[in-house]
């Protein structure tokens, strides 16, 4: 058995000795830890579960202070977490948060911890460190929050008798932080009975056709859940419009649009939007096209007659009407029928079978040389041989004329849609040219204003005022040249034809005869004709110009990419585009425009037609046509008034003058309107001469002076004006035995002038009497007539009597229409009605008193006739009253002196006083 040894140890402080089994080796190694730990902690905890759990081991175990952990140390500034050690012997610890945790405002942490041990005794000296591990800690989120929707109310509109797989989705959010519990897992509809339902997505669909008829407007809630089952905290509202099915067309338009003369422009479409129903567009073009085609020759122009409105657009002169309106002068047209209409010319039907020939006196003069002449007319052709695959030639206008010995020809004519010109510049060629046109506009059945002007060779054709160039073209054999013969046909030319006639022994023979054929069928208005030079294109496009139709003028506000096109006539607008908004704003801008003072009234039909281009041509839009109509309301009509003395009276040597006596020397002529016109900016301004003073453009065309009564005796009556004057002013006149007529447009001034120049003249062995006359004027080729204005011309003798004869008649007219000067009461015969009865002895003394009268007045009258062939009338009426005793001595003296009371009366000047002295002294003296 071995024996211990035991050893007393003396402490070094001389305090008890103590004994120790094992002897101080000191603190020789630091602790001990993993290198990274991974920890959770929960919202509502405070403790981190770590993996792996949080342990510190030092290999100084089991030794006392400098093999236990005292602590752990964590590193990371404003880290919430801290560290305890639970058992410093096994070294266990635990982290836990400083405070409540929040997931949604930082989800993870990520921090540094150390370990240290207790050091070499209990103060801690020489305390070991471990080295640092990561530390990463996962907050796990708590179902806190409930959903929230976005939007308090949800809107969507569908189309009726649609099935939607998705009308609109509803969404809620969650702010919890995990996914458990931020995410809405599920909605629910709450409303019952609604034909919708939802998915855990939010989307809503129908489950059944919905229809506009029934419930326009469907309300439900809804609501929703998050995936820790909590439900929203408000439920949310869905608002889905039922529209009725969407079809692309047009929007916001009026069907009747009214237009007001004198307005200007009026827009179309003010307010019209095209609906496209959210489908893509590739390209829009719209046509707006006004029909005119049934006003008079296809639309309002001017309302003047063809040669009138030749005058007004500066046309050379010398156009010869080869269809005037029947009449003694110009008969040639008296078996056509004429068309009714508002227009300013005839129009005439050739309907097929019939052709008229122009006298050869009527056309125009020189002779007719055909190789400069110009050819104007209004066709519209019926298309007699079947329209526009006619088989037969038309002939419109053939004419041979002579010139200088030489014949030359040409035919107008119409076959199917083409026009041709057949030419033959010398009748001894055999060869003529025929210039060819091919033209929608022949057949068409519509108006058309042609002008074709031969300057030869060259060949001008003008339809509407475009230029079309003809395609020339030579007749491939030799046509049988006509007759020289200077002949003008229409509607129809002469063959030349072999007649076969049979003789009674059955022989035949044969005579060549001419023969009318190739007929037209058309109406046919304004045909003129006119040698030498042609007329401009300015001139022609005046003559045929619309005064109505379509205009675009708000180019500055155009979209882009927007294009406008207007045809020549202004009855269609194109429009193209590709953005359905820029395009309804073109469209809004859309105008027609009236330029008459007085338009046509009536219905314009309107139409819009759309085509649309997707990207694909498979269900494509399809937008449908507009029919509506412009009304053009009636124009207040003009008056035209004429205003003048009713009676004047004239010594006798004025009606026997040289100038006559003037018939209305005071008239006035006034032009009203009951509302005022305001041009259009666009429109062809009114000369300032032709204003009347209400301010409206007042333009005669036409005035008459007639008489009242009796024709004229050309012998020893007539009217007279300043013919040469009249012309200068662009006016025409025509005298006759019955009236006196002015033609031509001028204003009111003018006409004023002329009429007050009209005078009337007797010869010297003329029975003197009053006569009457009456005057009217009209304008816009009689669309508008004046009144009639009536005005008597009497004659002032010395002594005014009348013939028993005239007794009657004269007094009934002056009742009729001024009464008796209060002065010729005492004097004049007393006026008898037919009514009224006188006992026979008056009635004898009476007849005997007249007639006595009436040998007083012849001898006066004789020797006043006497006195005026001596040439000195002055001298002769002083020495007569001084030789002529009778009057002096005779107890029957008889003096009329009707002057005081007409001048009194105010009829005429106070100047004719003296006149009508003298005539009373030379009928004193004659008798």
């Amino acid at each position: 058995m071995k024996v211990m040894e035991c050893h007393v140890v003396h402490s070094d402080f001389g305090a008890n000795p103590r004994i120790s089994q094992n002897p101080v080796l000191g603190n020789k190694h630091k602790p001990w830890m993993e290198a990274q730990y991974q920890g959770i902690i929960m919202e509502n905890d405070n403790t981190v579960l770590l993996n792996p759990p949080l342990f510190a081991l030092d290999k100084d175990a089991p030794l006392r202070y400098a093999g236990e952990i005292c602590g752990f140390r964590i590193h990371g500034a404003g880290t919430p977490f801290e560290a305890v050690v639970l058992d410093r012997t096994t070294g266990e610890g635990l982290i836990r948060a400083k405070g409540p945790v929040d997931c949604e405002a930082q989800r993870e942490h990520t921090f540094t911890i150390q370990a240290h041990d207790c050091g070499e005794g209990p103060d801690g000296s020489n305390s070991k460190k471990s080295h640092k591990a990561t530390v990463h800690v996962r907050v796990n989120d708590v179902n806190e929050f409930a959903p929230v929707f976005g939007e308090r109310v949800f809107r969507a509109s569908v189309t009726e008798g649609r099935m939607y797989e998705r009308v609109l989705r509803v969404q809620a959010w969650d702010q919890d932080c995990s996914p458990q519990y931020s995410q809405v897992c599920f909605y629910q509809i709450l409303t019952p009975n609604v034909p919708f339902t939802i998915d855990n997505d939010g989307y809503i669909k129908n489950t059944q056709p919905l229809q506009a008829s029934g419930e326009r407007l469907i309300r439900f809630t809804v609501t929703a859940y998050d995936c820790g089952k909590k439900r929203a905290v408000e439920d949310a509202e869905v608002e889905i419009q039922v529209k009725p099915t969407c079809k692309p067309s047009w929007r916001g338009w009026n069907k009747r649009i009214e237009y007001v003369p004198g307005t200007g422009s009026l827009a179309l479409f003010p307010t019209i939007h095209l609906e496209t129903c959210e489908e893509p567009i590739w390209s829009i073009q719209a046509t707006v096209e006004i029909q005119t085609s049934h006003i008079a020759k296809g639309c309002d122009r001017d309302n003047y007659s063809e040669k009138s409105l030749r005058k007004l657009c500066g046309a050379a002169p010398g156009d010869v009407d080869l269809l005037p309106p029947s009449s003694p002068s110009y008969n040639w047209t008296h078996s056509l029928p004429i068309q009714d209409t508002q227009d300013s010319s005839p129009v005439f039907w050739f309907n097929g079978s019939q052709s008229v020939e122009v006298p050869h006196g009527r056309l125009p003069a020189g002779g007719g040389a055909a190789d400069h002449l110009t050819l104007s007319f209004w066709l519209k052709h019926a298309g007699g041989s079947g329209g526009k695959n006619g088989k037969e030639e038309e002939v419109l206008l053939c004419n041979t004329v002579q010139n200088d010995g030489s014949f030359s020809h040409y035919t107008l004519a119409v076959h199917g849609c083409r026009i041709s010109f057949l030419y033959w510049s010398l009748l001894d060629s055999a060869h003529p040219v025929k210039f060819l046109w091919k033209l929608e506009q022949v057949c068409d059945v519509e108006w058309h204003h042609y002008a074709l002007s031969l300057e030869f060779p060259t060949v001008s054709l003008y339809v509407d005022g475009v230029t079309y160039d003809p395609a020339l073209m030579h007749d491939n054999g030799a046509l049988t040249p006509p007759k020289r013969q200077a002949r003008m046909m229409i509607g129809g030319c002469w063959t030349e034809e072999k007649i076969s006639v049979k003789v009674n022994d059955g022989e035949t023979s044969r005579t060549s005869g001419s023969t009318v054929g190739r007929f037209l069928r058309s109406y046919i208005s304004g045909l003129s004709l006119r040698l030498g030079p042609v007329d401009s294109r300015e001139v022609i496009e005046c003559l045929y110009a619309c005064k109505e139709g379509l205009q675009y003028t708000d180019f500055d506000s155009l979209g882009k990419g927007m294009k406008v096109h207007v045809n020549p006539a202004q009855s269609q607008l194109t429009l193209e585009g590709d953005d359905a908004l820029s395009f309804s704003r073109a469209l809004q801008h859309v105008e027609y425009l009236n330029s008459l003072q007085f338009p046509t009234p009536g219905v314009r039909p309107l139409k819009l037609q759309t085509m649309v281009r997707c990207l694909t041509d498979e269900g494509c839009l399809t937008v449908p046509d507009l029919d509506g109509y412009l009304v053009v309301l009636q124009p207040d009509a003009p008056q035209v008034q004429l205003a003048g003395s009713p009676r004047s009276a004239h010594p006798v040597s004025d009606f026997q003058g040289t100038l006559g006596v003037p018939i209305f020397p005071d008239l006035k002529i006034t032009c009203t309107v009951s509302h005022n016109i305001s041009p259009n900016k666009l429109e062809r301004a009114p000369r300032s001469d032709m204003q009347s003073p209400d301010g409206i453009e007042c333009a005669l065309e036409r005035c008459e002076i007639g008489v009242v009564g009796e024709d004229l005796n050309p012998e020893y009556e007539s009217l007279s004006l300043d013919v040469s004057s009249a012309w200068q002013r662009g006016l025409e006149t025509e005298n006759s035995s019955r009236s006196l007529r002015v033609t031509g447009v001028q204003n009111v001034a003018v006409y004023e002038d002329i009429l007050r120049s009209v005078s009337y003249r007797t010869g010297v062995r003329a029975s003197l009497y009053a006569r009457k006359f009456h005057v009217s004027c009209s304008e816009m080729n009689g669309r508008y007539i004046s009144n009639q204005l009536y005005t008597e011309v009497d004659v002032l003798h010395g002594i005014h009597a009348v013939s028993p004869s005239h007794l009657l008649s004269g007094q009934q007219f002056i009742h009729s229409v001024h009464q008796a000067p209060v002065e010729l009461s005492g004097h004049a015969p007393v006026s008898v009605s037919r009514s009224s009865v006188f006992p026979g002895v008056a009635m004898v003394i009476i007849v005997v008193c007249i007639g006595f009268l009436a040998l007083i007045v012849t001898l006066g009258l004789s020797r006043i006739h006497n006195v005026r062939q001596r040439g000195s009338e002055g001298a002769e009426l002083e020495a007569a009253n001084q030789r002529d005793p009778f009057w002096e001595d005779s107890a029957m003296t008889i003096t009329v002196n009707p002057m005081e009371s007409l001048q009194s009366r105010g009829l005429v000047p106070a100047q004719k006083s003296s006149v009508s002295e003298k005539e009373d002294a030379e009928e004193e003296e004659s008798r």
